[in-house]
């Protein structure tokens, strides 16, 4: 027999009765019941009832154990009595009883408990994640992870896709966060990076002539961190081909998510991939509030300028005479009772606005009427307008934000999300997907009127050199995201693969050839010898994770995550380097002021 088992404890069933087996794993918990103990013995694998009475030849030592010791047992499968059948376990129709054990290796007393469910603080749980892990929860969340990028990887390939892994250590990147860097000790006063991305050798891999590339690639940012993002390292589905249009690479990843989403979504429901709507970054914004909206919330917001200009309602009617100003509705099917409006507006308020105007349908003595402050200081007429536009009936309401977009697109985002919570509009059995489109590839900084990039700078401008000679804050780029329930799940772009667009691109934000040359300079070069028109994308493996597990937090679907604060708690880092590290580097360290 083998030293530690012969089965795992999820593979006996009654066919395995009166067979003596061995079985090792962790103590889930121990039952005493007068006289008979019963253990559930726990691996990766599953749940086993081992039992034992004062007739075992090691029943002195059994009354030892305690949660979470690791042991080992030999013992003869017993069916358990028909009422004694526990249908939620593989194993529920049988039992082991102990002839001989063996303590693998004891615990101490646990900071954490692995049975059951209850909630300990983040902390607690990230510094003795090794026992936060044996959960059966977090063994899921992680099986989880690797089935679906086996399934990732072979849909790749099945789509004639090689697999090829870039540098991990390399130059400082273009990218928008900052950069983890390394110190040479070959070269004194000189630094490596841990890639942002690997944005630049995956377009060099088309000129290089290989086609199609993909990769499951750990991508290092030294980025605040949130729930739905880690804030030193991540994992990305990244890709990339040659000779290829937007609409390609759409039709190339779009069925490797959706397939994805439906082997392990869990019945959810999967819109199929050319029903996912195609929305400008633009419209996104304007609808939705976010360029990652949730297409389950029905909420659609829109324009009601015109209705409030001129109006009676002083507030909205002279915010209308500035420029680039207006206002905008977030209709609310089934929300139209005052005590919902007042805590919308008391949300409105949380959010540091002085509140939130809004009108309400309901039924008046002559029919249905509008009511609250908005519709007494427009009047009937308008607030009619309103009502027809929006297609809001009885029992509706509508709530109301203005001023410059950018200033409240955000919170009228939030607001439209929380309506849809708290209304119970969201369709939680679904996967909604969507692409948003022609992002811009410039900004204007308000104050100062220099143009800069608002969105990747590599991204081919749409009307290549030609757009680039018009306005640049008119100039879309190539480039697109792919959200899902609220989510950017992939980002990628058509990419500027002439020298001379670059060069323009570039000189249109204040950056001159000779320092383009110098910051992106294996690129360029590369792209003087002939580069295909290439185009790609990165899928987050952790977000995606995260939604089929139906988690709120990435770190719960992270192996070994830091915190909030870029720690590991575990394994503390980051940590002081000794002196003899930092002579042979070159380095001091200057004590920051407290």
């Amino acid at each position: 027999m083998h030293a530690y088992r012969s089965h795992t404890c999820a593979e006996l069933n009654k066919s395995n009765v009166g067979e003596t087996v061995r079985l090792s794993g962790w103590v889930h918990r121990v039952r005493d019941h007068g006289g008979l103990l019963f253990i559930d013995l726990r691996d990766h694998y599953g749940v086993t009832q081992v039992m034992a009475d004062p007739d075992s030849p090691v029943f002195a030592e059994i009354e030892k154990v305690r949660s979470e010791w690791c042991i080992r047992i030999d013992g003869e499968v017993k069916a358990r009595d028909e009422s004694l059948v526990n249908p939620k376990i593989s194993t529920g129709e049988i039992e082991v009883f102990i002839r001989d054990i063996e303590v693998l290796g004891k615990s101490e007393e646990l900071p954490l408990m692995v049975f059951g469910e209850q909630e300990y603080p983040e902390e607690t749980r990230l510094r003795y994640r090794y026992l936060d892990l044996r959960r059966e929860k977090m063994q899921k969340n992680m099986v989880l992870r690797a089935n679906m990028i086996q399934s990732i990887r072979k849909r790749m390939w099945d789509l004639g896709f090689n697999e090829y892994q870039t540098p991990i250590i390399t130059a400082s990147s273009p990218e928008g966060a900052r950069d983890f860097l390394v110190p040479s000790r070959l070269h004194p006063g000189k630094f490596y990076a841990l890639p942002q991305a690997p944005q630049q050798f995956k377009q060099l891999m088309m000129v290089s002539g290989f086609d199609k590339y993909f990769q499951i690639a750990p991508c290092f940012r030294d980025e605040d961190p949130r729930a739905d993002r880690s804030p030193a390292d991540f994992y990305q589905l990244d890709m990339e081909m040659s000779f290829v249009t937007q609409q390609d690479v759409f039709d190339t990843i779009a069925p490797v998510m959706a397939g994805v989403f439906e082997e392990f979504g869990g019945g959810r429901k999967v819109d199929a991939p050319h029903e996912w709507p195609q929305i400008s970054y633009k419209d996104a914004a304007k609808w939705y509030g976010t360029d990652k909206p949730d297409l389950r919330n029905p909420i659609k917001m829109q324009d009601c300028s015109e209705h409030f200009r001129g109006s009676g309602f002083a507030i909205f009617a002279k915010l209308l005479e500035q420029e680039g100003t207006e206002i905008r509705a977030i209709p609310a099917p089934t929300g139209g009772s005052r005590k919902f409006c007042d805590r919308m507006n008391k949300f409105a308020q949380g959010e540091g606005l002085p509140g939130m105007g809004y009108i309400f349908w309901r039924e008046g003595a002559d029919g249905m009427e509008a009511a609250g402050p908005l519709a007494k200081n427009i009047g009937p007429e308008r607030t009619e307008a309103i009502r027809q536009q929006l297609g809001l009936g009885v029992g509706d309401a509508a709530f109301f934000l203005g001023g410059k977009p950018k200033s409240f697109e955000a919170v009228a985002g939030k607001a439209r999300t929380v309506i849809g919570e708290e209304l119970g509009l969201i369709d939680k059995d679904r996967f909604a997907f969507a692409w948003i489109v022609d992002f811009p590839i410039y900004e204007q900084d308000e104050e100062t009127g220099k143009i800069d990039f608002e969105h990747n700078p590599f991204s081919m401008p749409q009307g290549g050199m030609d757009a680039l000679l018009s306005d640049p804050l008119s100039v879309k780029g190539y480039q697109y995201d792919l959200a899902c329930n609220g989510y950017e799940l992939v980002s990628g772009a058509i990419r500027n693969h002439k020298p001379e667009i670059m060069f323009k691109a570039f000189e249109i934000a204040g950056y001159g050839e000779e320092e383009v040359r110098k910051r992106f300079g294996g690129m360029v070069n590369a792209f003087q010898y002939g580069a295909p028109p290439h185009g790609g994308c990165a899928a987050g493996i952790d977000r995606m994770v995260m939604l089929l597990a139906d988690e709120a937090n990435i770190r719960e679907v992270i192996m070994f995550p830091m915190n909030q604060r870029a720690e590991d708690l575990m394994m503390s880092a980051p940590s002081e380097p000794m002196a003899e590290q930092l002579m042979e580097l070159g380095l001091r360290v200057i004590p920051q002021d407290q």
